[in-house]
């Protein structure tokens, strides 16, 4: 499809292209503000998004792309329906993500006991083994390296054409969201919704940090049964266990509660120490001898049967993953010296070793692969110790607050609504509160001090807080008031927590800090509660859930209205893409090999909540769309469409199209609304190739010629093209802004969206089905030159239509349009038993 009528009007290019123009549009918008939040408007005409902030710890990939496009295309239609749009940016910086990363770029680890040293630099090749510095000058390399990632990041986001507002980025350990976060939990605590206590809690020895139940998974890993032989007073007892080397932490047996051995004592193999045995419910008879070990601690039954149970605690592994040098309570030191300071994989070997040797290792160990608990981020099997934590209420242990929280999942509006049924598995499932302490270096300090006594030993019962004006505080360096640095860490002074909060205690309130609450309460009120959160679905128990539970201690209310879960990114094998697994794709190449438009185009054929292959093929797709659309546009505008615009449309064919199109705009309408994308822009996509190959292949002629005929052709094209691109803006923001710049003021993307009433406006008595019919037709022609392998522009004589009468008198309307773009020169019709229409030709 070509412009015949030679040189091109003025402001239009001679061959269209999407090559550069990422960098002419990005750079555009910014200068102009074309996405800056207009925060003069009430609430009602606000449409406020909970962008997720992605963790800067290492590369963009595609699965960032592909949901963060579709939170794009929302605010872009939300924008061109009127609202103004606050869409801000987030950085998740704090956090062990970033700690490994630094961990790794610059050859350091931290050491809290070292001095900070002002005048220390990281060399310039990381040293091995890793370099020792003091936690702040960890925390400041953190703070440099996130810096120099954000600049990637946003880079990245920019070129992908995201409609962000930069203006109102924000970083999870700056210093806005370190007050918030700390307000926010001083505020838990003064409600009684956070504590603190000491209480065993799963522990990643690698990262040597607890951590919370939301972030644990089950990984398959291989392992054995033993069978090891107790002694008791009636002869031995047999018990099964995958952890032998926890048996100088044994503190009982347990098995059903009308077992024979219930309140008996035995005595443990090799360490000969004195356990009872217990009646619990939760003893399976059928699960291996039918008698469990219960250990302090090897697993979270343990922790049931030790808090049910109140049994003592005998701690034998350290929270660094080895056996404490020092001997558990009642345990003989001559048989602990053997496990003092080994590993627990050494120390299974070596108590097999010696059970077999004494004759208590009954058989052999038997093989078996089972679930184990790990940190979602970590290498290594999760740990229980016991320690000193903090923790926020969630409905773990509180029955009317899961009740509150389950009904403020059944109010959320969920797309697609079946997510909500995780929700509320995840709800009914939770044995504890949140814990949101962790014993790391890069993150909100945990806001308090305690009081020593004179032996130096902490009061944790009455935490010394700051005030909420001397926030954001850090501990560590800041003082409490009344108190001065010369009484840290004394007896008769205080002491700092040493915690920071996990990363989720903050991010659970990234409404509170985009939307500046406690330092721009203005604009607080005026997003809040939020009308969308747009995320990954496996964060649906974590990032999701504990906003809800901020939100409702904080405010009564849902943080937002709507949310919206992303699917997930397979790989060529249908294998989630993950950093984990080393599959995933990076999208910096493909954005410079077919423009971020055709990328953005593969990501939007993703549903929400639906999994998507990634295809480079699809993105080539996409290309070719948003080739096409400018090429098509370049035609229409260079037969001087736009000049016609506000002529009548009174051509049966020209009514024709708008009448359809203006169904086209309900569908799109009605999807994006539903926030179903795909649907929208397949609708719109197929209409268009129809528009092309169809519609303007048959007015080609009529629209060249001046007069009403023409005019009502062009204004037919003007129409349809300014609909179209509008349709497409969302999707396509980049082409479909150069296209506007050719002929209309302004940005399309600040245009109002396109509905059916403008149409019918022009063309109020449109039959959309003739425009099927005359394309039809049309194709009927172009079949028979192609089975006769002519050329499109070859002649036709003679063609005769045949079918019921009823359709020949409509087809009739069009006929000097199918005559001119078939190039028949006679068209009979003749009325026929045929149900459809049939067009012979004669050469």
């Amino acid at each position: 499809m070509t412009d015949t009528a030679g040189t091109a009007r003025a402001g239009l290019p001679e061959r269209p292209s999407l090559d550069g123009l990422e960098d002419k549009w990005a750079r555009r918008w910014q200068e102009e503000g074309t996405y800056a939040f207009d925060r003069s408007k009430e609430r009602a005409d606000v449409y406020a998004i909970d962008t997720p902030p992605p963790t800067v710890s290492g590369e963009l990939h595609m699965g960032h792309v592909f949901s963060y496009t579709h939170t794009d295309v929302v605010a872009r239609f939300q924008r061109m329906r009127g609202k103004t749009v606050f869409y801000p940016m987030g950085w998740d910086d704090n956090g062990l993500p970033t700690e490994r990363r630094v961990q790794n770029v610059y050859g350091v680890h931290c050491d809290p006991s070292l001095p900070y040293d002002p005048a220390w630099q990281p060399p310039a090749t990381p040293p091995k083994p890793a370099a020792a510095v003091s936690r702040r000058n960890f925390v400041e390399l953190c703070g440099r390296l996130t810096v120099e990632d954000e600049k990637v990041f946003e880079a990245l986001w920019r070129r992908l054409g995201l409609s962000v507002d930069w203006a109102m980025t924000y970083t999870t350990i700056g210093a806005r969201a370190q007050a918030v976060s700390q307000r926010a939990f001083l505020d838990n605590l003064a409600r009684g919704e956070a504590y603190t206590s000491e209480a065993p809690t799963l522990w990643d020895v690698g990262f040597r940090t607890a951590v919370a139940q939301a972030e644990i998974e089950d990984r398959e890993r291989p392992g054995a049964f033993h069978r090891l032989r107790f002694h008791g007073r009636r002869g031995p007892v047999e018990v099964d266990t995958t952890r032998p080397e926890l048996l100088p932490a044994c503190v009982a047996l347990v098995c059903p509660p009308d077992h024979p051995l219930v309140g008996t004592t035995v005595r443990t193999p090799f360490f000969d120490v004195e356990v009872p045995v217990y009646g619990h419910a939760l003893a399976d008879p059928d699960k291996g001898t039918g008698v469990a070990m219960v250990c302090t601690f090897g697993d979270l039954t343990d922790v049931i049967w030790w808090r049910d149970l109140s049994l003592p605690t005998r701690v034998a592994l350290g929270r660094d993953g080895r056996f404490l040098p020092d001997r558990p309570a009642g345990v003989p030191e001559a048989a602990y010296a053997h496990f003092a300071g080994l590993t627990v994989n050494a120390a299974r070997r070596e108590i097999v070793r010696i059970l077999a040797e004494t004759g208590d290792l009954l058989g052999e160990p038997r093989p078996v692969t089972h679930p184990v608990k790990y940190y979602e981020r970590g290498d290594s099997p999760l740990e229980i110790v016991t320690s000193r934590q903090w923790f926020i209420r969630n409905g773990g242990r509180d029955q009317d607050l899961r009740e509150v929280l389950l009904a403020r999942g059944r109010e959320l509006r969920w797309t697609p609504e079946h997510m909500r049924h995780r929700y509320e598995h995840w709800v009914g499932g939770l044995t504890g509160d949140w814990l949101i302490s962790r014993q790391r270096f890069f993150g909100v300090p945990i806001p308090v001090w305690y009081r020593l006594d004179d032996a130096g030993e902490p009061d944790y019962g009455q935490p010394l807080i700051p005030d909420v004006s001397a926030l954001p505080v850090d501990p560590s360096s800041d003082c409490p008031p009344g108190f001065d640095e010369s009484r840290r860490d004394t007896p008769g002074g205080f002491t700092a927590d040493p915690d920071v909060m996990d990363t989720w205690a903050t991010s659970s309130l990234t409404p509170q800090i985009a939307g500046g609450l406690g330092s721009d309460d203005d604009l607080f009120r005026r997003v809040f509660p939020m009308d969308l959160r747009p995320q990954g679905q496996e964060i649906i128990r974590t990032w999701l859930f504990y906003s809800v539970v901020r939100a409702q201690f904080a405010h009564g209310t849902l943080p937002w209205t709507t949310t919206v879960q992303s699917g997930w990114i397979l790989d060529p094998d249908r294998k989630k893409m993950s950093k984990h697994k080393g599959n995933v794709v990076t999208p910096t190449d493909l954005l410079e090999q077919h423009g971020s438009d055709a990328v953005r185009y593969w990501a939007a054929n993703g549903r929400p909540g639906a999994d998507l292959a990634f295809d480079p093929a699809q993105i080539k797709v996409g290309r070719r769309l948003a080739t096409k659309l400018l090429n098509a546009s370049r035609f229409a505008l260079g037969l001087g469409a736009a000049d016609a615009l506000r002529r009548p449309v009174t051509a049966d064919l020209d009514r024709a199209v708008l009448a359809r199109l203006a169904t086209v705009v309900d569908q799109a309408t009605a999807a994006l609304d539903a926030y179903d994308h795909t649907t929208a822009l397949t609708t719109a996509e197929a209409f268009f190739w129809t528009f092309c190959d169809d519609y303007i292949e048959l007015v080609k002629d009529r629209a060249y010629a001046s007069g009403p005929a023409g005019d009502s052709a062009r204004a037919a094209l003007a129409s349809g093209l300014s609909v179209l691109v509008r349709l497409f803006a969302p999707f396509l923001p980049y082409a479909t802004e150069e296209i506007w710049s050719w002929w209309r003021y302004g940005s399309v993307h600040r245009a109002t969206w396109p509905t059916r009433y403008e149409l019918l406006r022009v063309a109020p008595d449109g039959d959309a089905e003739l425009l099927d019919l005359a394309g039809d037709a049309l194709r009927q022609v172009r079949r028979a030159k192609s089975d006769r392998k002519l050329s499109m522009k070859a002649e036709v004589p003679l063609a005769e239509a045949l079918g019921p009468a009823s359709l020949l008198q409509r087809l009739s309307l069009v006929e000097p349009d199918l005559r001119a773009a078939g190039r028949i020169g006679k068209l009979d019709m003749l009325p026929d038993r045929t149900p459809e229409l049939v067009i012979a030709c004669a050469f």
